[in-house]
């Protein structure tokens, strides 16, 4: 993946610097991993799945085993790797270093930062992964230039960024931002969090495949899967449905409390495209009446938007500020 010029431009601290990062995105299903030079270059990614199976240890063992990867692909001198920074779900202390809580992983009060950096002996940052997906955007994104935003990650999970008066929200506990749990339908399904109706339970890319089961769906099939066959097969058409209007539900109520001029999407569902963006615009729109709602657009990132944020957050614990030359324009 390639980032050219055309992105933000800021003042520069390193402007040039030498040498590459490690940028690790541990995610529930998959480990994905890359060595990012200064300009934006992807020099090389890799992806394993997540054994969150076989408990804390073993999701600790393979994020040690893919930074040690890629460190060890490090093509010379030149291309040295000067850092490290890992972005998992949950909860995090990222000045700490912690992970405090992640339930897909496993985790509980882990010092991940201090494990991760031991692999290596290099400086290492721990950051939520749907935050440093917002650093991506605000930095080489969609959103760069845009003071009120919404940022939904639409994934295995839900989460969401919000940027108000050009500042991230992080709330009192510092976990604003749980988009995935707004209650949508009162009295819905039971969540595992405690709450009933919550969107994650509708809209988030693995409750859309377990739902088209549910309606008679075939098992084992993608929600991508499902979304192509939303015209054709009733069970794909009301998993779809219920999952588009479930987040445009949630989006009124981001609406009406934040004004933003902006509502992204990102995280692996986005990749439906068309197919995920028009049905969520119409729902919005049909039910944002006294108002003009904001405009909904795709992140160009899409799911990639932790991994390449957490390559910005990296650099930037080098002290590099400018980033103009990276884009979201994949290189062929």
């Amino acid at each position: 993946m390639r980032f050219v010029e055309e992105a933000v431009t800021a003042p520069a601290v390193l402007t040039s610097p030498d040498g590459a990062v490690i940028a690790v995105d541990v995610g529930g299903t998959t480990i994905k991993g890359a060595l990012v030079d200064a300009d934006g270059h992807f020099m090389r990614e890799l992806a394993r799945a997540t054994p969150a199976a076989r408990g804390p240890e073993a999701v600790i063992s393979e994020v040690q085993a893919v930074v040690a990867e890629l460190d060890a692909a490090a093509p010379g001198p030149q291309a040295s790797v000067r850092s490290v920074a890992v972005v998992i779900p949950g909860i995090v202390d990222a000045a700490a270093g912690r992970a405090e809580y992640s339930a897909n992983l496993g985790l509980r009060d882990v010092p991940l930062r201090d494990l991760i950096e031991s692999t290596v002996g290099l400086p290492t940052l721990l950051e939520h992964d749907v935050r440093a997906a917002g650093v991506a955007e605000r930095t080489v994104g969609i959103t760069s230039g845009v003071d009120d935003y919404l940022l939904a990650v639409i994934g295995t999970g839900i989460s969401g960024v919000v940027h108000a008066g050009g500042q991230p929200v992080r709330g009192a506990s510092g976990i604003a931002g749980e988009l995935g749990h707004i209650p949508v339908w009162p009295g819905g399904e039971p969540c595992p969090c405690g709450q009933r109706g919550c969107l994650e339970r509708y809209a988030s890319a693995s409750s859309i495949a377990r739902r088209y089961v549910e309606f008679g769906g075939e098992r084992g099939a993608s929600p991508h899967e499902v979304a192509a066959r939303r015209t054709s097969d009733p069970a794909a058409g009301r998993a779809w449905h219920e999952a588009t209007e479930s987040l445009a539900i949630a989006f009124v109520t981001c609406t009406m409390l934040l004004d933003p001029e902006m509502i992204v999407l990102a995280g692996g569902l986005s990749a439906a495209g068309d197919e995920l963006l028009a049905p969520v615009e119409a729902e919005l729109s049909a039910r944002v009446t006294w108002r003009e709602p904001p405009p909904v657009r795709l992140s160009p990132l899409g799911g990639r938007a932790g991994l390449v944020g957490a390559a910005v957050l990296a650099w930037q614990l080098l002290g590099v500020k400018a980033f103009g030359r990276w884009t979201t324009s994949p290189e062929s």
